[in-house]
């Protein structure tokens, strides 16, 4: 896989039916896209990251990301377009979502936070057919408290490509994250968090609220 700088990062919101119930939210009828900076994005690969208590609370949602590698054309496969995949936490000031959302605003500041956007390491994109029965998870202080699979997705990986594409464009170091499974939860001050593709580890961190 190529070293791509980072570009856009797109995120797309209730991709998982049971995700969007917990929340009491409406399960949507075409994917629901938002964006973080670039400067959401750190490593998550056993470090320690800080961030601040007094924010709101921070609740953890893991999910796939897959990178794209080519700029985008309506004619292309995702297989052509995807340089890699990855495991990522979307963290979320949920209580400061839920005051934005009530006034019709933006959800930036509950998502675009620095910091907001881990990453784990990248692997090799598997395609469609296979990526859609691999499990992942993420372990809270070696308790599961997320499962899913590309498969239970509202809108797959290759939907996802050709609207982000045909509606805002998508290009080389753009990154997708694609929604999150059920079982969000707030973080609290030395969580640690592992994130498992296939069982394996691939991406780690602790938590630090000052």
């Amino acid at each position: 896989m190529s070293n791509l700088e980072i570009n856009n990062i797109y995120c797309i919101g209730r991709n998982y039916r049971l995700h969007a119930l917990e929340l009491g939210n409406e399960v949507p009828k075409e994917p629901l896209v938002f964006t973080k900076p670039t400067h959401a994005i750190m490593s998550m690969n056993g470090n320690e990251i800080e961030l601040s208590a007094q924010a709101g609370e921070v609740h953890f949602e893991l999910e796939i990301v897959a990178r794209i590698g080519a700029d985008y054309t309506e004619d292309a496969e995702p297989e052509q377009l995807i340089d890699g995949i990855a495991l990522g936490l979307d963290l979320t000031l949920r209580d400061v979502q839920s005051r934005l959302k009530a006034k019709g605003l933006p959800w930036l500041p509950a998502k675009g936070f620095k910091g907001s956007a881990p990453l784990g390491q990248w692997l090799p994109y598997p395609g469609a057919s296979s990526l859609a029965g691999i499990p992942f998870e993420l372990l809270r202080n070696g308790v599961t408290a997320q499962r899913g699979q590309a498969a239970d997705m509202l809108f797959p990986i290759a939907e996802l490509i050709h609207y982000i594409g045909r509606h805002y464009g998508l290009g080389a170091g753009d990154l997708i994250y694609t929604g999150t499974p059920a079982g969000v939860a707030a973080l609290q001050d030395g969580d640690r968090l592992q994130a498992l593709w296939a069982g394996q580890e691939v991406g780690s961190c602790t938590i630090k609220l000052a």
